[in-house]
């Protein structure tokens, strides 16, 4: 079921971005597997982020993520500078927006290149480029009643 944010668009058969989204429905660990597979690819590399249970010491029950309407635009722009610094032969990344609870996916991104050395370098990047540059914010509800607000950029 595509999310509020899905824009599947028309790739040509070179464009090495295989799925972007920024989605208010579950993730899939098989999807975005499956958009990167390339019979040219030796190595794919995929980052699963959760919702964990506590945060700088503090119990976490529930949290949020909400995302700015530029959110997918620069995921894309960070996924074709990862495409453009790496053989990168296919790239997925889908994030989560809404209430989820402890154990949810709240990101998946995964990689495909020749060599499994490259594939876990570029997977690190578009991880660590999407967390700082992706207008996405964490809203974190804790045990003790108190809540915070965390910026992805």
């Amino acid at each position: 079921m595509p999310g509020m944010y899905d824009h599947p668009g028309e790739l040509s058969a070179a464009d090495p971005i295989r799925l972007l989204a920024v989605r208010d429905t579950p993730l899939s660990l098989d999807e975005v597997f499956a958009a990167v597979g390339d019979p040219a690819a030796g190595g794919t590399a995929l980052f699963v982020g959760t919702v964990r249970n506590h945060d700088s010491g503090a119990d976490v029950d529930t949290l949020g993520y909400s995302a700015h309407p530029s959110a997918e635009a620069e995921l894309r722009r960070v996924a074709e500078k990862v495409a453009a610094d790496f053989p990168v032969r296919a790239l997925a990344a889908v994030h989560r927006v809404g209430d989820l609870t402890v154990g949810d996916l709240a990101v998946v991104v995964a990689v495909s290149c020749p060599h499994r050395a490259e594939a876990f370098a570029a997977c690190r990047r578009l991880i660590d480029d999407l967390k700082h540059e992706v207008p996405i914010w964490k809203h974190q509800r804790f045990s003790d009643g108190t809540e915070e607000w965390v910026g992805a950029c």
